[in-house]
């Protein structure tokens, strides 16, 4: 089964660095990518907004605005679509927090990030190549309530994630970026880890 990564890009993957291309390549079934790094910044900017990040992410958004945090990744393939699962924790005044979520291709040029288990956030992205790195621009936002998936319309956030390669430094940036009309800059996260594929371990 092909990554979500290399059906919504199709040809333009091989525009992507090697390190890159090798981090958004299909997951063996027995294996997992996994990864550690330091976040320079995280959460949310303003205060107030911590509580509305438990209520619409709830233990998937970190309702917290902290620097220099430590943290892991574990990505998984979901079997039988073109999905990887991912967990995310950081470590941060002896908590242990825990962001998951699960994108899958919906479409060529589409993939879908679904935030919290069971999904409580769904933003759908358009992926681009820009020199060797990938960036998504989110094109919608849903709120998930059962099986019903509330459109935000004009209040919808934009939303832009960039993976890129620092091959001076040898590792892989990310940076995720979330503004909301009227209000500017309501969630982000930017650091940076090295990663690599190795046998599925069990959950600690």
């Amino acid at each position: 089964m092909p990554s979500p990564w290399e059906v919504a890009l199709g040809d333009r993957i091989e525009h992507l660095r090697p390190e890159l291309r090798a981090y958004f390549a299909a997951l063996p079934p027995d294996g997992e990518g996994f990864g550690v790094g330091v976040f320079d910044r995280v959460g949310a900017p303003h205060g107030w907004l911590h509580p509305v990040l438990r209520v619409v992410g709830g233990p998937s958004l970190f309702p917290v605005w902290a620097a220099d945090v430590p943290f892991e990744v574990r990505n998984r393939a979901v079997p039988g679509v073109a999905g990887v699962a991912a967990e995310r924790r950081i470590r941060l005044g002896g908590r242990v927090l825990t962001m998951r979520d699960e994108t899958v291709a919906t479409a060529p040029g589409v993939v879908v990030d679904r935030v919290g288990r069971p999904p409580r956030l769904e933003v759908a992205f358009r992926p681009t190549v820009q020199d060797g790195g990938l960036r998504l621009d989110s094109f919608r936002v849903r709120l998930r309530l059962g099986v019903f998936r509330l459109p935000l319309g004009p209040l919808s956030p934009q939303v832009v994630l960039t993976e890129r390669f620092d091959a001076a430094a040898g590792v892989q940036r990310v940076a995720l970026h979330v503004d909301a009309p009227v209000v500017g800059r309501i969630y982000q996260y930017a650091g940076s880890f090295t990663y690599g594929v190795r046998q599925e371990q069990e959950d600690r």
